[in-house]
């Protein structure tokens, strides 16, 4: 049958009209493909990474960087996400060439019709040419370069590829760059650990992170994620049952922080200023790796120990009230206390997860799954935050043995009685108020207040806390080659980023008194020499009145032996020393210590500590006496690295010598090939490795051995006898308290392992009576070298060749008779034995004058 001749022409116009739409479309490809880059570019892609630092374990401890990125493969993509983005994105991904026919005459009529695209008409591989080749204006020409991108990238990459690419590289708020990123920021837990629910919210990000997303929009956001789920199920990758249950669940999603899992902020902060000054690449966002020295657990005991120490201070010196206090007049009374409404204290510093909410009937009230009555309470602590261990919490009700309190996230938890019993009013650093006889003398409904979790694991449970007023800082080194093991510069770095480790330059106190004693060791002196503890005077025509130096104590000892004045710590007999000795001489030997001599004033202060130093500066000299007499240099960072693991930098060898130390000889490598080419260009992965680092002797083995003995008496008998509690014999160290108990210090050490710990104001103030070294810093270096030293084997400094061991008169110092029955062991340099005490009187002793300096 023949056609109509108005049909044939109509036929005629359509397949005329289709020719000239594919050749505008041919000619427009022939056009524009030579104007973009190539689209096996894409295959060379480099992600923005940021910055991660790590310790020797592999732990993360900090992230620096604008953009947080974190690249999966495909085959680490949960199935349900990539689901969840299709039937959001584009459904048709896996069947089409990278055009969407249908959605691209969609956005054209969108275009047309309100002059922009509203529901859009890019493919996942569109996207992907738009995120990586091209910039995000709604512009007809942007379109076709799109379809021309993803033509081309469709004949490069696998399906796979561009999926992978696609959900590494889209932004999802907050700073998040791809499901990984979002996954973390979002729920603070990787993607693959996601349930589906969580995975729809993160699928619906892409077209509007903002408008939709689940911690600044909520409704939206949920509203959002609901409609995917229904997508989902629309296309067959849920049942109807799964996706019901799925939009049930309320919306948990909530900021999380970058979550390091070793909490060290301020030694992060260090090594991140350190590395700038080692590398050239942008270390921000070249996915640079700084692997340190840092020891993961051995941090987690110094930042506990030093956060306990802090809080036992606090608690000894009163209670200063409320963060504030909030009208609860109009709160509404709270539902009875569930199971499931309990705040469990972590048993060690939490993840920041949210728990799952379980109570039905507040799922359907608010969009959090909070019932309105717990919403409300919550609302009136929103603008708390949480500072290390502590948590803002509002007092909701008063009870005989416990005080009821909510949390931030709507949790409740009781706190106990014998947790508040502590808190004595606090009336100045010297004075605290009477006991409280009960919990209404501490609080009060409505007081906004801080807890923290203390006990061991079968005693997790809240108590009351405040953020302490005082300051501390640990350090500890491997005394072997001078490595820093853990470093904690403060309470917590997000309450004060001023890192007291490094930056905070102190009075030493009495911890300084070792210097002074090696000094007298190289100069003649013994551990039995006579020095008078007695006091005395000294004019001096730049001071108002004549200095009168005293001891901690008021006591005067009298004649007493070297040894025995520094496990006393006694203040004249450092003066005598230092005055016998000469301060040229005292400086010398201070500053082969690594010492700053040059800020140091050059009197007979000097011999009590009045020098400033680091604690840094401490714990690197106590590394001398630590291993036998070698000067380490603290340092951190082991090396630096690319993603893909090619090294960037490396730390040098440490290597201890005999001064004088030479350096080592360079190799004698044969003669280069002569018909090797000399253009190559050099390799930009070779590692960069500096040259050895030299760890001279500086102090004597002899006299390193026995001022490692004199210090164990510190330990053993002396300032720093609680040490004994932690069972070993190979401790080592000194206390230290500088005038008015504004610094308390203690610094020791095992052969294996060196830590020194100071606390004071940062406003240099007095700690209040009583708050010596002994009392203050040493139970901080206890706790964290308890756990430390754990299963480590107990050893001795090994005596070197020279060491005399005798008997002593206790009281002349003089080689002892054998039929003295007070004579007690010491220990001299060969040439340095005493002379044998005079004959015994007839009362059993001598009545040989003493040698007394």
């Amino acid at each position: 049958m023949r056609l109509p001749s108005w049909t044939r022409y109509l036929l005629l116009l359509l397949i005329a009209g289709a020719g000239g739409g594919l050749a505008i479309l041919a000619a427009s490809y022939l056009y524009l493909a030579p104007q973009l880059p190539p689209a096996n570019q894409i295959r060379e892609v480099e992600y923005q990474i940021p910055l991660r630092i790590y310790s020797r374990d592999m732990k993360l401890i900090a992230e620096y960087g604008e953009k947080r990125r974190q690249p999966v493969s495909y085959e680490q993509l949960p199935r349900p996400l990539i689901q969840a983005v299709l039937a959001a994105e584009d459904e048709r991904f896996f069947s089409h060439n990278g055009v969407d026919i249908k959605g691209l005459v969609r956005a054209a009529v969108e275009l047309a019709r309100y002059r922009e695209i509203r529901s859009g008409g890019s493919t996942i591989t569109m996207q992907v040419a738009r995120n990586f080749f091209l910039g995000r204006e709604q512009r007809f020409l942007r379109k076709f370069n799109e379809i021309v991108l993803a033509i081309q990238i469709e004949r490069v990459l696998t399906k796979e590829e561009i999926l992978e690419l696609y959900l590494n590289k889209i932004y999802l708020g907050h700073r998040a760059y791809g499901a990984e990123a979002a996954a973390q920021v979002y729920y603070g837990k990787s993607v693959a650990d996601l349930n589906v629910a969580q995975m729809a919210m993160i699928a619906g990000l892409p077209k509007a992170p903002s408008a939709y997303n689940p911690i600044t929009n909520p409704e939206r956001a949920l509203v959002r994620r609901n409609w995917i789920l229904l997508r989902m199920e629309e296309t067959g990758a849920l049942t109807r049952e799964e996706r019901l249950a799925a939009q049930e669940l309320p919306v948990s999603a909530r900021f999380h922080a970058a979550s390091p899992e070793v909490d060290g902020a301020y030694f992060g902060e260090m090594v991140r200023l350190q590395a700038m000054d080692l590398v050239e690449e942008d270390i921000y966002t070249d996915g640079i790796r700084i692997i340190t020295t840092l020891d993961s657990q051995r941090q987690q005991y110094a930042v506990k120990a030093l956060r306990d120490g802090l809080h036992s201070y606090d608690e000894r010196h009163g209670y200063r009230g409320p963060l504030k206090q909030v009208d609860i007049s109009q709160a509404p009374p709270l539902p009875a206390l569930t199971a499931s409404d309990t705040e469990e204290p972590p048993e060690a510093e939490e993840s920041g997860e949210e728990a799952p909410v379980k109570d039905k009937a507040a799922l359907q009230q608010t969009i959090t799954g909070l019932a309105p009555q717990v919403a409300a309470w919550a609302d009136l602590i929103a603008d708390q935050h949480r500072i290390g261990p502590l948590h803002p919490v509002i007092v909701t009700s008063l009870n005989d043995d416990h005080a009821g309190i909510l949390f931030r996230d709507g949790k409740r938890a009781r706190l106990a009685w014998d947790d508040i019993r502590w808190a004595r009013p606090y009336l100045s650093d010297k004075y605290v108020g009477d006991k409280p006889g009960s919990i209404t003398d501490v609080l009060t409904a409505g007081d906004v207040i801080y807890v923290r979790p203390v006990g061991n694991a079968d005693n997790r449970r809240w108590r009351l806390a405040q953020l302490p007023r005082a300051q501390s800082a640990l350090v500890s080194l491997d005394p072997e080659d001078g490595a820093i093991i853990a470093m904690q510069g403060g309470y917590s770095f997000t309450a004060s980023k001023f890192n007291r480790a490094v930056q905070s330059e102190r009075q030493a106190g009495s911890v300084f008194k070792p210097f002074v004693y090696t000094s007298a060791l190289e100069n003649g002196f013994t551990p039995a020499s006579i020095i008078n503890d007695a006091p005395v005077v000294f004019d001096d025509d730049k001071l108002e009145t004549a200095w009168r130096p005293t001891g901690a104590s008021g006591k005067f000892y009298g004649p007493t032996r070297m040894r025995e004045a520094l496990y006393r710590s006694l203040n004249l007999v450092s003066i005598r020393i230092m005055r016998q000795i000469g301060i040229s001489q005292a400086m010398s030997t201070l500053k082969r210590f690594g010492l700053p001599t040059d800020t140091f004033q050059r009197d007979l202060s000097l011999a009590l500590g009045s020098a400033s130093v680091t604690p840094m500066d401490i714990a690197a000299a106590y590394s001398i006496f630590a291993n036998g007499g070698y000067r380490v240099t603290p340092w951190s960072i082991v090396r630096i690295e690319k993603e893909d693991g090619d090294v960037l930098w490396e730390a040098a060898d440490v290597i201890r010598c005999e001064s004088p130390c030479l350096p080592p000889q360079p190799l004698e490598l044969p003669e280069a090939d002569s018909t090797a080419s000399n253009n190559d260009e050099t390799d930009d992965t070779t590692p960069v490795k500096p040259e050895p680092v030299m760890a001279p002797r500086v102090l004597d083995a002899r006299i390193a051995w026995l001022m490692n003995s004199m210090l164990q008496d510190v330990v053993r008998r002396g300032t720093g006898h609680k040490a004994n509690a932690l069972g070993r014999r190979d401790l080592a160290g000194k206390t230290g308290t500088t005038n008015d108990q504004m610094d308390a210090w203690f610094s020791g050490f095992s052969p294996a392992l060196v830590a020194t710990v100071w606390v004071g104001f940062d406003n240099p103030a007095n700690l209040g009576w009583g708050e010596y070294g002994g009392k203050a810093a040493l139970p901080i270096w206890m706790d964290y070298m308890g756990p430390a030293l754990e299963g480590v084997p107990e050893t001795q400094l090994e005596q070197p060749s020279g060491i005399a061991t005798v008997r002593i008169d206790p009281d002349s110092g003089l080689l002892a008779r054998p039929q003295n029955p007070d004579a007690i062991r010491e220990y001299f340099i060969e040439d340095q034995v005493p002379e044998l005490e005079p004959p015994l009187g007839p009362a059993g002793n001598n009545s040989a004058p003493e040698q007394i300096f």
